[in-house]
């Protein structure tokens, strides 16, 4: 690894940890010849081989940045802690890269995170699929809505009282 400042590649690595759930390595290190400190970060190159298809036919390369931008559109002024929505992310990622090696639709990802949204959070549920199927009825709203209180109250008898009132 080369140094930012003076680029010489003698450098010591003085603290390493795990960061986005295990997914990638964030080391703080430290110039040999300069003194200056700075960090570099180290993630699994299979991540950058998986390409995105998007319903225009359109690839492009994975992003783990744009599951987390649109689950994070759907829980604005939910209160999810980033944490829970960097840990959904990685659930996602999980399934992506079990189950695709080269390609995926974005079909695919938003029902993985759909899946796993809807267990964190039913209001961003709602709110994350109305975008990704493009709902374009109030009809296909209270369809979704339906099958989202019947769900809850089928897996979680409690949750019933959250579509109550």
């Amino acid at each position: 690894m080369l140094c930012p400042a003076c680029k010489d590649s003698d450098n010591k690595v003085i603290d390493s940890r795990l960061t986005e759930g295990g997914a990638a390595i964030r080391r703080r290190r430290v110039c040999q010849a300069c003194g200056r400190r700075f960090t570099t970060k180290e993630r699994v190159e299979e991540e950058l081989r998986v390409t995105v298809i998007k319903a225009s036919g359109q690839r492009v390369p994975y992003s783990r940045d744009n599951i987390l931008k649109g689950v994070e559109r759907a829980c604005v002024k939910v209160n999810i802690a980033e944490q829970q929505l960097q840990q959904l992310v990685d659930r996602v990622e999980e399934d992506v890269f079990a189950n695709h090696e080269r390609d995926v639709t974005t079909e695919q990802i938003g029902g993985y995170v759909g899946r796993h949204l809807r267990q964190l959070h039913p209001v961003a549920y709602v709110r994350f699929m109305s975008v990704h199927r493009k709902y374009n009825s109030v009809d296909e709203f209270i369809e979704e809505i339906t099958d989202v209180r019947h769900r809850a109250a089928h897996d979680n008898p409690t949750q019933q009282s959250l579509f109550e009132g």
